[in-house]
């Protein structure tokens, strides 16, 4: 079992920055592959960004690559995302969630969720 919380999100100018954490509790993050989806209102849950368990393998959406990066501390057991030159198209609420697999670009492989933080990106 592993439970997720996010936190870092906020307000921010477009062409600013913020970095999300997500701090998981359970012993086994560390086989994880954690994942960033966010889900703008009124449409789908995307894939944003994935990390491996052992940080070898990234990967990001076309959207956010180059600007976002996807990072993680296994020993605080937490997941970070930092996002570089916000738009007003990144407003979303974002989410990450853990995949007892791999890391995946696919939500429905996901098996826990955070509760999610609201990033608003004004122009």
């Amino acid at each position: 079992q592993v439970q997720l919380v996010e936190s870092g999100g906020g307000l921010v100018q477009a062409g600013g920055s913020l970095k999300l954490s997500c701090a998981a509790s359970g012993r086994t993050f560390g086989d994880y592959g954690m994942g960033w989806f966010r889900q703008p209102l009124g449409k789908e849950r995307e894939f944003v960004a994935a990390i491996s368990w052992n940080s070898i393998a990234t990967y990001y959406a076309d959207s956010v690559k180059g600007r976002f990066t996807i990072s993680r501390d296994n020993a605080k057991r937490t997941v970070y995302l930092q996002m570089n030159s916000l738009k007003p198209e990144d407003t979303a609420v974002y989410y990450c969630a853990a995949n007892p697999e791999r890391a995946s670009r696919a939500k429905n492989e996901y098996t826990y969720w955070g509760q999610g933080t609201q990033v608003t990106v004004s122009s």
